[in-house]
């Protein structure tokens, strides 16, 4: 080894590699001076290591070590007392450090570098080590496109680098792993064109990237913070806070709030429904390339019993299942994931998923890449030093969305791999022998409410849910029976597989997106006409099981029975801030179940003689209809003299709040006004013509028209409705037609 060079076990570790210690003994006073070294070449996604002056105003003369008088830099020190100090400065192989000296210790050094030939201003440059406060950035301070923040515990890393468009990203990354693996980018969509911008924190409380002018890049949301310092924890979690506050995690700002590519532990993806903002995955652009915004995003859908869609741009790739206890049903390989803990909760406040690691010393990430080979969400392990692909999703034919159509089955094992349930057939015979199975399924024999049979499939990916009943206290017994009961359920399951089973989800239309296991599937219940059960010897995953009814009054009401106390909490006993409207025959209100499904809850007035007559019209009319364009009804309540409709919330309520509303009306151009006239139009041929039913609306007009989020309208209200015979054209009617 050279003389006065560290051996490697004693090299400073710092923010930047490549600092190494060096210490030598002096010849003279003047050769103890430090030169600071040229910059070495970066690659295009390597953080700015730019610690000394420029080549051109820094050269180091063989055989000595002093400054060149045409070409000298100038080096302050901090006092002690600040932390930051050194006692020596040298030039020697490219690199910035101490000093060799008999009976000195190594010292951290912070200094503010400005070069006197060319006049910049100066930076504030830092040499990390744990014992300083590295991991922070105070008002007084400017991080720089060559500078960085170290966690304490130096796992992470906050710092500038460049893309491929040459542009400059602050971002989080871990430190000392190749290749460096960046987890967070702040401006993504908003890069600083050259090496002149930085990092302040702002007058506002909050933290700002301003580029070459000075002009703001990108900015955090402001805060009331007095003293704000921005902190990078050992998490790596990005988080402002202010500096007099003593409880160390009360954050005003944090990262881990506004994640883009990537989840680590600690961090979560899903839906605050209190405020009503959303964390969600979004791929890079090009993968370590571009960190713009991609077009694959991962997204967990809060309606229903919440699970997560992969999408590339609006087109959905890949569906994880709904959380059953333990893991996503679609995703098996979540089961043997030793040293990961899983959570996926979910409440009337909010749905989130995160993980966690048993071990401490277990590295784990999950990200959304733009992969060429569609193979977009994926979970990576660190062993041994490098980053090892653990699963990946969509994983096989299978995985991709709606494979096998309505009612289809895919099994990845089978050839072809899309098959129809018993008591199924290919609804498009000639394509699904081209095994082009999206088409799927129809039934064989037409259902008979009073004698219909549950088929019990094993070890599936349950159906898309995010149309569905759900209770969480009902057993499956209880469930099944539900079921048999309401004439428009298609299927139920278990919410919870742990401690054999718990929780009640019900299909009430088609079931989409199924797929079977080998094995950790789970259990489902789909309903068949008796006719259609016959033996299931043939099939290894098929069961029969018949769901037997109890001795509640259910009033003949084929129907999930909601219970009056929980749709008082759900509405905040019917508050007048939750009320929608009001009609002839009662009010409507929002709600929001505990498991924070959002409904609309339609209280007949109880002095409405008149009303009772409508109520149960239109209970026996919404059972027997099912359309994308009819406003969908979950369930009733008939306790204490109540008579209740729960139906799915229209975010956009009716029509005419939005049409006769001269500021709201401009949202509605002609693409959006064609699409609610099909809609209406697609309603009501499937009422007049295709339903199993002839019947007549009798009271449509634009406040029965709901809207949902997207716009899509469906019709309402059907308490005056009319149910004609086949041969008949038509009735005398005392109300008026619409």
């Amino acid at each position: 080894m050279e003389e006065g060079i560290a051996p490697p076990s004693r090299r400073l570790s710092g923010v930047v590699a490549g600092v190494v210690a060096r210490r030598r003994e002096p010849a003279s006073e003047e050769k103890s001076r430090r030169v600071l070294p040229p910059l070495r070449d970066q690659s295009p996604l390597e953080p700015s290591l730019r610690l000394c002056s420029p080549p051109s105003s820094v050269a180091c003369a063989k055989g000595e070590r002093g400054l060149e008088n045409k070409e000298r830099s100038r080096v302050r020190l901090f006092p002690r007392g600040r932390g930051l100090f050194s006692r020596h400065r040298c030039c020697h192989d490219h690199r910035c450090g101490f000093e060799k000296k008999r009976g000195c210790r190594r010292t951290p050094i912070a200094m503010i570098i400005d070069d006197v030939t060319a006049g910049s201003k100066p930076l504030l440059l830092f040499f990390i080590i744990p014992s300083t406060s590295s991991d922070t950035l105070t008002g007084t301070q400017n991080l720089t496109t060559n500078q960085t923040l170290l966690s304490q515990n130096q796992s992470f890393v906050l710092g500038f680098f460049r893309g491929s468009n040459t542009n400059y990203y602050l971002g989080i990354w871990y430190n000392n792993i190749n290749p460096q693996t960046i987890i967070w980018v702040a401006n993504r969509d908003n890069p600083i064109d050259n090496s002149t911008g930085y990092l302040k924190i702002g007058e506002n409380g909050n933290f700002v990237l301003l580029n070459s002018p000075g002009n703001p890049a990108w900015s955090s949301n402001q805060t009331s913070a007095k003293n704000p310092v921005l902190q990078l924890l050992d998490t790596g979690n990005l988080v402002l806070k202010d500096s007099s506050d003593k409880t160390n995690n009360n954050y005003l700002w944090q990262s881990f709030d506004y994640p883009t590519d990537t989840v680590i532990p600690g961090m979560k993806i899903g839906w605050n429904l209190d405020t009503g903002t959303e964390k969600h995955l979004t791929s890079w652009k090009i993968k370590g390339e571009d960190p713009s915004s991609g077009d694959y995003t991962l997204k967990i859908d809060y309606h229903g019993l919440p699970e997560a869609f992969l999408r590339r741009n609006q087109t959905i790739i890949f569906r994880t299942g709904p959380w059953n206890g333990e893991r996503f049903s679609g995703v098996p390989e979540m089961k043997n994931n030793t040293g990961l803990d899983f959570n996926f909760s979910y409440d009337e406040h909010g749905v989130w998923y995160s993980f966690s690691v048993t071990n401490l010393s277990l590295l784990s990430r999950v990200i959304v890449t733009s992969d060429s080979d569609g193979k977009a969400l994926q979970r990576y392990m660190l062993i041994q030093g490098s980053w090892n692909k653990f699963w990946y999703e969509p994983a096989d034919e299978c995985d991709y969305y709606r494979q096998c159509g309505p009612y289809g089955v895919c099994d990845k094992n089978a050839s072809p791999i899309c098959k129809c349930m018993q008591g199924f057939r290919p609804k498009n015979q000639e394509a699904w022998n081209m095994r082009d199975g999206s088409n799927g399924c129809v039934r064989n024999t037409v259902l008979n409410c009073s004698t219909d049979k549950f088929l019990h499939l094993e070890n599936m990916k349950l159906p898309e849910t995010s149309s569905v009943f759900m209770n969480k206290s009902m057993t499956l017994d209880e469930c099944g029976s539900l079921c048999k009961r309401n004439c428009s359920c298609t299927a139920y399951a278990n919410i919870d597989i742990r401690n054999g089973g718990s929780g009640c989800v019900m299909w009430l239309d088609q079931l989409i997106d199924m797929s079977v296991f080998a094995t950790y599937g789970q259990d489902l219940f789909v309903r068949l006409a008796a006719a259609d059960i016959g033996s299931t010897s043939s099939n290894k995953n098929h069961r029969v099981v018949l769901a037997t009814g109890d001795e509640r009054n259910m009033d003949d009401l084929e129907l999930p029975m909601f219970n009056f106390d929980t749709l008082m909490m759900a509405t905040n006993n019917f508050s007048q801030d939750n009320k929608l409207g009001e009609g002839g025959f009662g009010s409507v209100y929002r709600g929001r179940l505990i498991e924070g499904q959002e409904i609309a809850v339609k209280r007949l007035s109880e002095d409405s003689r008149q009303g009772v007559t409508e109520f149960e019209n239109e209970v026996k009319l919404m059972v027997k209809l099912q359309h994308r364009n009819l406003v969908r009804l979950l369930g009733c309540c008939i306790e204490k003299n109540e008579k209740i409709l729960v139906y799915e919330y229209m975010e956009n309520r009716g029509l005419d709040s939005i049409l006769f509303d001269e500021s709201k009306g401009l949202l509605l151009n002609w693409e959006k006004r064609f699409n609610i006239i099909y809609g209406i139009a697609r309603g009501l041929l499937y009422l007049h013509q295709d339903s199993r039913f002839r019947i007549i609306h009798r009271d449509l007009k634009t406040s029965n028209i709901l809207l949902d989020i997207k716009m899509n309208p469906k019709i309402s209200d059907f308490g005056i409705a009319r149910i004609f015979d086949n041969d008949q054209t038509q009735a005398k009617t005392w109300l008026y037609v619409s």
